[in-house]
């Protein structure tokens, strides 16, 4: 009799034990680096982190689209410290903002220390946009730049011998400076960009172009000063913009928050990180011309 009752503990005790693991299971998420994390109950507004300059849209979006399936989470907050970056980057996260509130979720976009040229353009697809009053933003416009070395080539005895197909196929090419037809054809391509981030920023802001062609020379504002001129909604930190966007899912002004927790890096990761982004900075910087949303 005593060993059946404690047979019967037993089995009942594994099967609280496995219940428990089950439903701890089912709260936690799986990170992209491979790290489990705990996400907890109740609803919840996420932190997705924009911070540095833009090269690749894939893990914003992923992020983007992994809380937009999240029943649990009702907003998202973007953290934005970045003077921009690539233009076709930026375009992926304006438009991964915009298919969340497509949705039905809000989006609020919360300016660090700079949230410049391709980090306004992203936060111009946010419902809302809170910036600190020192915070510098703006910088709309276009910049593509390449190096030439015609000079140091012909000094070290280099020529550089190309056969191409067109007379624009070699466009920014080292050994040489621009033609007028090269120049007036990237010129073309500048301008279309130009009217892209214009258009973003007049949808966003819910203003006619007319109104942001004037301040869209490439200047740069404070956050007063963006706020002045209606390029962001409100003033305030971080946690200004976490409360806004609970107060506006009726979560209150404190809601719990959520984001990914990635796994501490180790060497490995840290030399292939720095190598990837010294690829692609030689690649938007150094190489062939690159169209970039960028407070330089």
């Amino acid at each position: 009799m005593k060993k059946r009752s404690i047979v019967i503990i037993v089995v009942a005790a594994s099967a609280v034990i496995v219940l428990c693991f089950v439903g701890l299971i089912v709260v936690i998420g799986l990170t992209e680096g491979g790290d489990y994390q705990f996400e907890g109950f109740g609803s919840k507004v996420a932190v997705v982190e924009l911070y540095g300059q833009i090269y690749d849209s894939k893990s914003f979006v992923r992020q983007m689209n992994k809380w937009d399936n999240n029943s649990a989470v009702k907003a998202i907050v973007i953290d934005i410290n970045s003077p921009g970056g690539g233009v076709a980057a930026s375009q992926e996260m304006y438009d991964a903002i915009l298919k969340v509130r497509e949705g039905g979720k809000l989006v609020v976009a919360s300016m660090s220390s700079v949230a410049a040229s391709g980090g306004y353009y992203v936060a111009c697809a946010a419902d809302k946009i809170v910036a600190n009053p020192g915070t510098l933003t703006g910088s709309i416009g276009v910049i593509l730049s390449f190096p030439t070395a015609k000079k140091l080539f012909d000094k070290i005895g280099v020529r550089w011998e190309t056969v191409k197909s067109g007379d624009l196929k070699a466009v920014g090419s080292y050994s040489r400076p621009m033609s007028a037809e090269e120049e007036r054809m990237l010129k073309a391509v500048v301008d279309d960009s130009y009217e892209q981030f214009v258009e973003a920023v007049s949808e966003g802001r819910d203003r006619p172009k007319e109104e942001i062609y004037p301040l869209a020379d490439g200047s740069i504002f404070t956050g007063r000063q963006a706020y002045n001129l209606g390029l962001v909604d409100t003033l305030g930190s971080f946690q200004d913009a976490v409360s806004l966007a609970g107060e506006m899912v009726g979560l209150g002004s404190d809601p719990d928050t959520i984001k990914e927790r990635r796994k501490s890096p180790g060497l490995f990761d840290v030399l292939s990180g720095g190598l990837k982004v010294a690829e692609k900075i030689t690649d938007l910087e150094l190489g062939q011309p690159g169209l970039l949303y960028l407070y330089q």
